[in-house]
C-alpha cells in the first residue's frame, strides 16, 4: 500500500498550483459549492447548491480534497463508510464480494429515506416488472406509477483509469450533502442511484503503488517520465490480469460475479460504465459508434441518446469538449456497458482523457490535471442521474415493454425458439454452460424424462432454453452461431481496407458460447411440453464411482474437465496413475477413449477406494471400478502405450515482454479451472535460469526477441532436449519459429499476392522502368507492398480439424473451435521435424462465427493450429493461436491439459 504520510508532504509542498485548490472543510452550517476544489465550482449547472456540514466531505475524512490526490481503496472505503454513518437513512452500503487479493467490493444505494428503507421491496417490484409472465400489464402499470427510476454508475473497472473513483465519491457526497438545488432534489425524489465506486481494487492498488513510488520533488507532466509509464503488468487488469470489462460474458472473476448478482437483484434502468482514454482526447459519451448489436432495441438506443443529449447540455454549459459516435461501439455483449442491455437497461460507456497521474502535458502544450478528469466524470454522473430522474415514467414503461417484446420475439421465432444441449458428450461442459446461463439470469431447464422436440428425441438430463422469456434476446445473442454486423458497416470496412485505412472493428466479432465450449446445440421452433427441472445456481455436478470397492483398477474416461479436475487433484494427492495413448476395450464390455486414466489398486495405498470416491465428489467425474485388466482391443494396462503420470512442475513466463493478458488468462485457466499450481518466472530470469527441476514451460503471447533473444532461446532449447516440454501460445509461436531462434521448424507466411502485383523494386537503383497506367486500379496495384503480413483480424471463431491418432489430442473431439486474432498464419511443419495435429478447415468452412476477410479465409485454410515437434528427450508444442483468451474457450481445455500433463508423461527426463 502507498505510504501516504511519507509522500504527501513532498507532493503538496511542491505542487502549490494544486494544493491551493483544496479549501478547508467547513466547521458548521451550510457551505457554498466553492468549498470543493476551485475548478469544480465551474460546474455552473448547480450554482445554488450548498453543502450540509453534517455530511463529511473528503477533506474532513481523508485530509485532502476532491481531485487533490488519487484515492486508495482503503480511503475510498473509509469515505463511503463515513457517509453512511452520517446519513444512514439516505445511503446504504452493500458488500458484494472480495477480490483475489482480499479487498472488499462494495456498492452504495443513495436515495430518499423512504426509497432506501424500501430497497427490499424495490428489488421485489423490479423482479415482478421484469417478468410479464407473472405480471400483467395492469399490475405492471400500478408498479410503474409508484416505483422510482434507477441508475447504476460503475467506476474504475480498469485499475489505472483512476479518475472515476474520486468522481464516484464526489457524486455520492454531492447527492447527500447538496441542499437547495433542484437537480439534487429531483434525483433524490425520483430515483435510486447505485454507485459501484471501484470495480477493480487490486489493479488500482497496483497502479497507485507504482505511481507514487516514482514521484520525485514534484510531479512531472512529461509523458516520458516514469510516472506516466507503468511497469508490467500495469494497473489495468485485476490480480489474474483479466481485462474485467471483457469478463461479463464468461463471468470468471469474483468481481464480475458479484456485480452481476447485484444488477440482477435490482435491475437498474440505466447503467453507465466510466472509463479513461488517452490524455490527448476530450470526453466520450453516447450515442455509440457502429456497429450496434442487432438484438438491442430502438427504445434502448433512444433512451441512452437522451442521456447523451443531457450530458451535452451540461458539457456545453461548462465549456467541456466532447465527442460521440466515433470509437466505442455497442456490438460485443460482454462489456459492462452492453451486458445490462440484455436484461432491458439502457447502457453506455463514458471515457475521459486521462492524466494517468496528477498532471499530464498534452500534445497541445496544456497541462491536464487529475482534478480536471475527476470534474468531468462528476458532471457526467450527475447529468446522467438527472436524465434518469426526469424520465422516470418513460424508462420504466420501456423497460417493461422490453420484457414483453423479448417474450413475443421468442414465441414468433419458428426456427430458433428453443436451444437444446443434448448432453451426449462433455457432460461437464454442458453443466457448466447451463449454470453460466443461470448466473446471467436466464431460465434454463433440464429434462426429467424423454422429450421429443422438432422430430428429435432427447434423453433425460438434456438442457434446453426457451427464448420466449425476458432474457430471450441475451440467449439469442450468445447462443446463435452468427450475429451479423450491419451490411453498411461491413461495406465501409471493406472500402477502408481496400484503401489501406485500417478497419473500425473494435473487438471480437464472434462469441457464440456453444461454439466456444465446443458443445452440440440443436434448435427447435416450438415450445417444450412437460414439467421439467429449472437449473439452479446451487446445483453441483455429481461425481460417481461404479463398483467403488474394485479389486483391480479405477478407470476415468478422458474427454471433459470433470476428468481433468480429477487428474490434477489426484496428482497432487500423489496417486499413482497412468494415461492410455489409444482407446481400449475392457473385457469385451466397455470402450474407453484415448487418454483415459488408469488407477491400479495394487500400485496405491489401502485408502485408494476412499480417495477415489472423495475426488469423484470434488471433481464431478464418472469413474468405473473394474475387477479385471483383461483388454480385448487397444493397449493393455501394462503396454508401452500407457504412460505413468507424475505431478509436473509448471513454469510460465512472466513480466515483460509477455502479454499480461495472455499470461494472466493462462495462469488463471491452469490454476482456477484446472486446479493446479503454476510458478511465474520473470522472462529475464528464464534467459539464463537452471530449469532442470521444471517439466513444463509455457510462453504466453509476447514479444520475446527483446526479453529472451538468442541466448535465452538457446538455454530453453538445451532444457527441452534434456526432457522439458515447451508450450508456446499465439505470438510466442512467432518467436519460436524465427529462423534466428531455432526452437520450432516452421515459418510464418506473408500475405498471398495476386500474380504480377507490386513488383519488388531494385533498391540499388535510383530509377525504375517506365509504365503507362490505364486507370486508377493500375496505380493501386503498383502501390502495394511486395511483402506484407495478412490483414489483421479483430477476433473470430474458426473451425479446426483434429488428428485423432495422437496422444496429444486424446479425448479431443474431431472438430473444435478456436479464436483467431491478429495476422499470424504459419506454414505446416514438415514430417521430418514433427506433426501438424490440428489445422483450420477449408476456405468454405473455416469461419465458425464472426466476420473474416475473404483473403484470410483463403490463406488460413488447412494451416496448422496445433503443432508437435520432438526435440531430444523433450518437445515443443505450439498453438498458433491462444487457447486461453479471456478464459472462455472451454472447448480447448482438454487439448491444453494434454499439452501439459500428457506431454510431461511422454517426455524422457530424469526425475
Amino acid at each position: 500500500m502507498i505510504l501516504k504520510h511519507t509522500i504527501k508532504p513532498l507532493i503538496l509542498g511542491a505542487l502549490t498550483c494544486i494544493s491551493a485548490l483544496a479549501l478547508a472543510a467547513p466547521q458548521s452550517g451550510l457551505t457554498p459549492f466553492a468549498a470543493t476544489p476551485k475548478s469544480l465550482t465551474k460546474a455552473a449547472n448547480w450554482p445554488s447548491v450548498q453543502y450540509d456540514s453534517a455530511i463529511p466531505n473528503m477533506q474532513s475524512v481523508l485530509g485532502y480534497s476532491v481531485g487533490e490526490r488519487i484515492t486508495s481503496h482503503p480511503d475510498m472505503l473509509r469515505f463511503f463508510e463515513a457517509l453512511q454513518q452520517a446519513a444512514p437513512k439516505q445511503i446504504k452500503l452493500f458488500e458484494y464480494g472480495e477480490t483475489w487479493e482480499g479487498r472488499k467490493l462494495i456498492y452504495a444505494a443513495i436515495g430518499t429515506e423512504q426509497n432506501i428503507a424500501s430497497l427490499g421491496q424495490f428489488s421485489t417490484d423490479m423482479q415482478a416488472l421484469s417478468d410479464p409472465r407473472i405480471t400483467n400489464k395492469s399490475k405492471a402499470k400500478n408498479l410503474m406509477n409508484t416505483l422510482p427510476s434507477s441508475v447504476w454508475l460503475e467506476y474504475s473497472v480498469h485499475g489505472n483509469e483512476i479518475s472515476s473513483t474520486d468522481a464516484a465519491m464526489m457524486t455520492a457526497y454531492h447527492l447527500l450533502a447538496g441542499k437547495g438545488d433542484a437537480t439534487v432534489d429531483n434525483i433524490m425524489q425520483n430515483s435510486i442511484v447505485f454507485i459501484d465506486p471501484l470495480q477493480n481494487p487490486d489493479g488500482r492498488s497496483r497502479f497507485i503503488a507504482n505511481y507514487y513510488s516514482t514521484v520525485g520533488m514534484m510531479h512531472s507532466s512529461d509523458r516520458l517520465s516514469a510516472e506516466h509509464n507503468e511497469p508490467w503488468p500495469r494497473g489495468r487488469a485485476n490480480h489474474y490480469l483479466f481485462d474485467m470489462n471483457r469478463d461479463w460474458l464468461a463471468i470468471t472473476q469474483p468481481e464480475t460475479k458479484g456485480r452481476i448478482a447485484g444488477m440482477n437483484k435490482y435491475r437498474p434502468l440505466v447503467v453507465i460504465d466510466l472509463h479513461e482514454m488517452g490524455g490527448d482526447e476530450s470526453y466520450y459519451f453516447a450515442p455509440s459508434a457502429q456497429p450496434v448489436n442487432p438484438h438491442m432495441t430502438q427504445a434502448q438506443i433512444d433512451n441512452i441518446n437522451l442521456v447523451g443529449r443531457n450530458n451535452a447540455k451540461h458539457f456545453d454549459a461548462n465549456g467541456f469538449d466532447y465527442f460521440t459516435r466515433e470509437i466505442f461501439d455497442a456490438f460485443y455483449p460482454g462489456y459492462g456497458d452492453s451486458w445490462p442491455t440484455f436484461y432491458g437497461a439502457a447502457a453506455s460507456t463514458y471515457e475521459v482523457a486521462s492524466s494517468r497521474g496528477e498532471v499530464y502535458r498534452r500534445m497541445d502544450g496544456k497541462d491536464l490535471s487529475y482534478e480536471d478528469t475527476v470534474l468531468r466524470h462528476f458532471v457526467a454522473s450527475i447529468s446522467t442521474a438527472e436524465t434518469v430522474a426526469n424520465n422516470r415514467s418513460k424508462l420504466l414503461k420501456d423497460y417493461y415493454q422490453y420484457q414483453v417484446d423479448a417474450i413475443d420475439a421468442g414465441k414468433s421465432d419458428k426456427k430458433e425458439r428453443v436451444f437444446i444441449l443434448p448432453n451426449k458428450r462433455d457432460r461437464a461442459g454442458n453443466f457448466k454452460l447451463a449454470k453460466l446461463m443461470t448466473e446471467h439470469g436466464v431460465d434454463v431447464y433440464q429434462t426429467t424424462e424423454k422429450v421429443k422436440m422438432c422430430g428429435e428425441t432427447y434423453a433425460p438430463g438434456s438442457y434446453y432454453i426457451d427464448t420466449a422469456q425476458p432474457r430471450g434476446r441475451f440467449v439469442k445473442t450468445t447462443f446463435t452461431q452468427q450475429v451479423d454486423m450491419s451490411k453498411a458497416f461491413i461495406k465501409e470496412q471493406e472500402r477502408r481496407r481496400e484503401r489501406k485505412l485500417g478497419d473500425q472493428i473494435y473487438d471480437v466479432t464472434g462469441w457464440s458460447l456453444p461454439l466456444m465450449y465446443n458443445l452440440d446445440v440443436n434448435t427447435c421452433g416450438k415450445g417444450v411440453s412437460g414439467d421439467h427441472r429449472l437449473v439452479k445456481m446451487t446445483d453441483t455436478l455429481e461425481g460417481k464411482v461404479t463398483n467403488p470397492n474394485a479389486t483391480v483398477a479405477y478407470i476415468v474416461p478422458w474427454g471433459d474437465m470433470a476428468a481433468g479436475r480429477f487428474l490434477t487433484a489426484a496428482l497432487q494427492r500423489n496417486i499413482t496413475l497412468k494415461t492410455a495413448d489409444r482407446a481400449f476395450t475392457l473385457d469385451d464390455k466397455k470402450r474407453y477413449p484415448a487418454g483415459s486414466l488408469i488407477i491400479e489398486v495394487a500400485a496405491n495405498d489401502k485408502a485408494i477406494a476412499a480417495t477415489v470416491q472423495d475426488l469423484a465428489a470434488q471433481s464431478g467425474a464418472i469413474i468405473d471400478g473394474v475387477n479385471t485388466s483383461w483388454v480385448t482391443d487397444g493397449p493393455s494396462f501394462g503396454s508401452n502405450d500407457t504412460h505413468l503420470m507424475s505431478a509436473p512442475k509448471i513454469a510460465i513466463a512472466w513480466d515483460d515482454p509477455t502479454s499480461s493478458l495472455s499470461a494472466g488468462n493462462t495462469r488463471f485457466v491452469i490454476e482456477q479451472q484446472f486446479g493446479y499450481p503454476v510458478n511465474a518466472i520473470r522472462t529475464s530470469t528464464l534467459a539464463s535460469a537452471d530449469l532442470r527441476h521444471y517439466q513444463v514451460l509455457i510462453l504466453p503471447a509476447g514479444r520475446y526477441h527483446s526479453g529472451l533473444g538468442q541466448a535465452g532461446a538457446q538455454n530453453i532449447k538445451q532444457w527441452v532436449e534434456a526432457g522439458g516440454v515447451l508450450i508456446t501460445l499465439g505470438s510466442a509461436t512467432r518467436f519460436a519459429a524465427d529462423a534466428d531462434i531455432g526452437l520450432l521448424d516452421i515459418k510464418r507466411e506473408l500475405a498471398i499476392k495476386e500474380e504480377g502485383s507490386a513488383e519488388k523494386p531494385d533498391d540499388e537503383s535510383s530509377t525504375v522502368p517506365g509504365k503507362a497506367y490505364v486507370n486508377r486500379e493500375d496505380l493501386v496495384k503498383d502501390s502495394e507492398n511486395s511483402e506484407e503480413s495478412p490483414d489483421f483480424v479483430a477476433g473470430i471463431l474458426a473451425n479446426v480439424e483434429v488428428d485423432q491418432e495422437h496422444w496429444l489430442t486424446a479425448g479431443v473431439a474431431s472438430e473444435v473451435v478456436g479464436l483467431v486474432y491478429g495476422n499470424d498464419i504459419f506454414a505446416p511443419i514438415r514430417l521430418a521435424s514433427g506433426k501438424n495435429l490440428a489445422w483450420f478447415k477449408s476456405e468454405k468452412d473455416v469461419l465458425a462465427s464472426g466476420y473474416l476477410w475473404q483473403e484470410n479465409k483463403k490463406q488460413l485454410a488447412y494451416k496448422p493450429f496445433l503443432i508437435h515437434q520432438p526435440s531430444g528427450n523433450g518437445m515443443v508444442i505450439a498453438f498458433t493461436q491462444e487457447p486461453t483468451t479471456r478464459a472462455y474457450l472451454d472447448g480447448l481445455n482438454v487439448m491444453l491439459m494434454n499439452a501439459i500433463f500428457s506431454a510431461s508423461a511422454h517426455a524422457y527426463v530424469a526425475r
